[in-house]
C-alpha cells in the first residue's frame, strides 16, 4: 500500500530537515508526505520546495493547534480516493534506512499496526510479539509516533479525539493514539492488528529533551493528567487506577536515564488529576509550547 505520512509542526526547522533528509530513497511516487504547520508556515512552505525532487508529493497545509487536530486535518488533505497505510511522525522524528519499506510491508489485511518508537535512551516501549491480539491492556505501549493505520479504518473510527492530547484545548493532554486503538477494539477491528518486528524501527526524542526543569515536570504533569482521564473514561478495574496512581510516585526512579527521582511528584498529581477529572489551579497549561 501507498504510505501516507502526517507531520503535525510548529514549524521546527532542523528537526524537518533531518526528517525529510532521512526518506530520500525510502519514499516512492505514490507515497504522500502532509505537513501541517501549526505555526511557520513559511518556514515549512520553504523545506517544502527545498525537498520537491523528493519522489513523493509533498503537501502543506494548517490547522488550529493540537496535535489531534493537525493529525486530522492532514489526513483530510490527503488526495481523496486513495486507502493510504497511514502513519503520524513527529517534527523530531527520522527514518532509518529501510523503515518505510518495512512499514509497507505490513500485510494489507491489517487495518492498523504499531512499530518501534527509539529516543538516545533506546526503545520507548518494547512492544509485543507479532501476533499477539491487541487489547485494553497492552494498547498503551502504541504511541503517536508508532502508529501505523488503513486511512479507511481511520476514517470509519472517527480519526484522533481533537479534546485530548498534546496542544488541546483541555487538561487532557495524551492518549489520543490510546484512546484511538480503544475504538478500534470497541469497533472490533483489532483482530488483524500488526506489531511490527522491532527492528522496524524509528528514531526520535526523549520527552524530557531541550527542557528546562520546569517545563519538563509541566509536560510529564500534563501527560500524566491525560493518561488517568483516559483511565476514567474507558472504565479501567479499579485496582488498575489505583496501581496506576501509586506508580506515578516511581516514574521518576523507573525512568532515570531521562527524569529525576522527584519528577514522580507531578506525575502522580497528574493522574490523580486524570483519575478525578478536576485539575488544581486555575491555569491549565498545554503540555508543550515551542
Amino acid at each position: 500500500m501507498n504510505i501516507g505520512l502526517v507531520i503535525t509542526t510548529l514549524g521546527r526547522e532542523q528537526g524537518l530537515r533531518r526528517l525529510l533528509r532521512s526518506l530520500v530513497g525510502q519514499v516512492t511516487r505514490g507515497d504522500v508526505i502532509v505537513m501541517v504547520a501549526q505555526r511557520n508556515l513559511q518556514a515549512v512552505e520553504r523545506l517544502a520546495t527545498e525537498f520537491a525532487s523528493i519522489d513523493c508529493k509533498i503537501v502543506v497545509t494548517t490547522s488550529p493547534l493540537g496535535a489531534s487536530r493537525g493529525r486530522n486535518a492532514g489526513v483530510a488533505a490527503l488526495p481523496a480516493g486513495v486507502d493510504y497505510r497511514l502513519h503520524f511522525p513527529n517534527d523530531t522524528t527520522w527514518f532509518p534506512p529501510d523503515t518505510i519499506a518495512g512499514i509497507r510491508s505490513t500485510s494489507p489485511e491489517a487495518g492498523a499496526g504499531a512499530l518501534t518508537v527509539t529516543d538516545e535512551n533506546g526503545p520507548k516501549f518494547k512492544l509485543p510479539v507479532p501476533g499477539t491480539p491487541l487489547d485494553r491492556w497492552n494498547v498503551w505501549t502504541v504511541i503517536e509516533m508508532g502508529l501505523v493505520i488503513r486511512r479507511s479504518v481511520f476514517t470509519e473510527i472517527g480519526g484522533f479525539t481533537e479534546s485530548i492530547g498534546t496542544g488541546a484545548s483541555t487538561p487532557w493532554q495524551s492518549g489520543e493514539a490510546t484512546d484511538l486503538l480503544l475504538r478500534l477494539i470497541k469497533s472490533g477491528q483489532a483482530d488483524s492488528f500488526a506489531w511490527l518486528p522491532a527492528d522496524i524501527a524509528i528514531g526520535g526524542i526523549s520527552d524530557p529533551h531541550g527542557l528546562s526543569d520546569g517545563e519538563r515536570r509541566r509536560k510529564l504533569r500534563t501527560y500524566a493528567r491525560g493518561f488517568g482521564r483516559l483511565l476514567s473514561v474507558w472504565r479501567y478495574p479499579l485496582y488498575w487506577r489505583a496501581a496506576a496512581l501509586a506508580g506515578g510516585l516511581l516514574f521518576g526512579v523507573r525512568n532515570r536515564s531521562s527524569f529525576h527521582a522527584a519528577d514522580g511528584w507531578w506525575v502522580f498529581v497528574g493522574r490523580f488529576e486524570g483519575l478525578t477529572g478536576r485539575c488544581f489551579g486555575n491555569k491549565m497549561s498545554i503540555a508543550v509550547d515551542r
